[in-house]
């Protein structure tokens, strides 16, 4: 079973295959100059296809980050799942960016994830031993601050880190731990789709993980004076 996995709704752009669970190439890409790294995910996966001598029509298995992260990120990794696995018909496997970061922890204990969402506002969710044990939700500095802490291994941004340091709680930056998420991501959904239905991951059913609505940019010619 060959599983392309990729994710451009974090800091980087993630693409991954797998064969059968083993990872067979997990490419990580920056931006580079003007260019937002997404731009280059369909070059990735045609490069990575032809490295391994596989067309489209090989892979089985589509997964893909829907957030919460970059709202073109997301629209980005997104469409392009849904069209793969539309015109494939193969599974499509969505995965919440807060669940690949969980795997950032290797221990046994709870991770807690907290991301910054701007406005005073903190996406969160807890997890333990790949078992969700609060869904992604968005949440106000005061309801955050509410949630118990003790015995986890939190996980936040940059930005929440320095919130949460400022009332005492110790927190790792996901991008200094340096991990390859978009392994995680690909070990995610073959886990998944192991135990799954051709029901479960049918394309149409996957939605963004919107927690809160996109920014609307409305153009100067159409503003009412």
């Amino acid at each position: 079973m060959n599983i392309l996995t990729f994710d451009t709704s974090l800091d980087k752009t993630y693409v991954s295959l797998s064969f059968d669970g083993e990872m067979l190439v997990s490419e990580v890409i920056e931006n580079h100059n003007e260019k937002y790294h997404s731009a280059f995910l369909i070059p990735t996966i045609v490069s990575i296809l032809k490295k391994y001598n596989i067309t489209m029509k090989d892979i089985d298995v589509i997964g893909t980050n829907i957030g919460p992260g970059s709202f073109t990120g997301i629209r980005a990794c997104v469409t392009v799942a849904r069209v793969f696995a539309q015109q494939l018909n193969i599974p499509l496997v969505g995965i919440s960016s807060l669940e690949i970061l969980s795997k950032i922890n290797n221990t046994n204990s709870k991770t807690l994830l907290v991301l910054d969402a701007r406005k005073k506002q903190y996406y969160t969710a807890t997890y333990k031993n790949g078992q969700i044990l609060q869904e992604p939700m968005l949440v106000s500095q005061e309801d955050l601050l509410k949630l118990d802490f003790s015995d986890s291994v939190i996980i936040s941004d940059e930005t929440g880190s320095r919130f949460l340091s400022e009332h005492d709680i110790g927190s790792l930056i996901y991008t200094e731990q340096h991990a390859n998420l978009g392994v995680f991501l690909n070990e995610i959904v073959f886990n998944k789709i192991k135990t799954a239905s051709d029901e479960d991951y049918y394309w149409s059913k996957l939605k963004p993980l919107y927690l809160q609505a996109p920014p609307v940019t409305v153009s100067s010619k159409n503003k009412v004076c």
